[in-house]
């Protein structure tokens, strides 16, 4: 296994010249020009991560970061990680929303186990620790810790990568996870708690302001440093955002990109983004989740989405959403004439 250090070194800009060329190739296709806007836009940054003028993503792979987080101790959720359990041990079976659009789709997903408080027979197990500790009585994990899991996550998307998968996607199920998520966007974006956090999965308004206390309590009992994104992950941070950092990571030095699905997955990008810059090269917004942060957390990261349906269910369901979309791009690409074989007029751009 690569260290962090190794895979961040591996991380290479976009090719720009590559993606110049495949401009000019969309600008000779018979549609009024650059017309269909972000699906182009989205498939030129595809080639230039992939390094080709003939991009391929046939092979699709959601992975799903699995974790507990030991601050739901303060309240923050309805439910307890027994729903964690339940909900991985569903997805194994074919029975969870995930697996089910993934079956739709003709894409495949894995559920890692980075950090689940119960074992569950069947999922990839890269645990580094059962659950993270209460953040708003001590660190989530440890330095070392937060690395590790940046380091398995990263190791996985590599694998996977080598595996012949073409585009990767992020999912994530941990019950408390939205309340570790609004912390380090509130740290990293310097808003207050307030602002960049939401419901979750159903909070009542008393459980909400509970909520939003104790990711104040954590964040000024711990005070991380919001330049350096690992300390933001150890002390207010969750196994399956640091998961998720690390695909980001490693899909970007294995020249794959890499979907976002909601608001844990984009603060997990931001992460990413903030160690490495040039990792956001790779990253495809797909929704913009109804959490509060959402917002915000694609705004830091320069990224558009193209679906708007105030989802907040998670698992990676809407960035399969996406998969069709970008399907259409890559089939016209192929099939679409140029202007001399549709036989008409060459677009010229209005001076």
């Amino acid at each position: 296994m690569l260290s962090l250090e190794e895979i961040c070194e591996r991380i290479q800009p976009a090719d720009a010249e590559m993606m110049h060329q495949v401009w000019k190739i969309w600008d000779n296709k018979c549609i009024p020009l650059r017309s269909l806007d972000w699906l182009q836009e989205t498939f030129v940054r595809i080639a230039g991560v992939q390094r080709t003028a003939t991009p391929r993503i046939d092979r699709k792979l959601t992975i799903v970061m699995a974790a507990d987080n030991g601050v739901i101790a303060e309240g923050v959720s309805q439910s307890d990680y027994h729903v964690t359990t339940q909900v991985v041990e569903n997805m194994l079976h074919q029975r969870a929303t995930i697996a089910l659009m993934s079956e739709r789709a003709g894409s495949d997903f894995l559920v890692a186990d980075i950090g689940m408080k119960e074992k569950v027979e069947g999922v990839v197990d890269i645990s580094q620790m059962r659950g993270t500790y209460n953040m708003a009585k001590g660190p989530a994990m440890s330095r070392k810790t937060a690395i590790a899991a940046i380091e398995a996550g990263a190791d996985l998307a590599i694998k996977k990568a080598a595996e012949g998968y073409g585009l990767l996607s992020t999912g994530e199920m941990g019950i408390g996870n939205t309340t570790s998520s609004s912390a380090v966007l509130a740290v990293l974006s310097g808003r207050p708690a307030a602002c960049v956090t939401g419901r979750g999965a159903g909070l009542s308004s008393e459980g909400l302001e509970r909520k939003i206390q104790t990711i104040e309590k954590a964040i000024g009992l711990h005070r991380p440093n919001p330049k350096d994104g690992i300390d933001i992950l150890a002390k207010v941070g969750g196994l399956d955002i640091a998961g998720l950092t690390g695909v980001f990571l490693g899909a970007a030095a294995a020249g794959v990109p890499v979907v976002i699905d909601g608001f844990i997955a984009s603060v997990a990008a931001l992460l990413a983004k903030q160690l490495v810059p040039a990792a956001s090269d790779g990253m495809i917004a797909s929704h913009c989740s109804k959490e509060p942060g959402a917002v915000l957390a694609l705004e830091m990261l320069g990224l558009k989405p193209v679906i708007y349906g105030n989802f907040h269910l998670g698992e990676g369901s809407g960035a399969v959403l996406l998969f069709p979309m970008l399907d259409q791009a890559f089939y016209l690409y192929e099939k679409l004439p140029s202007f001399q074989e549709g036989k008409i007029e060459t677009y010229i751009p209005l001076k």
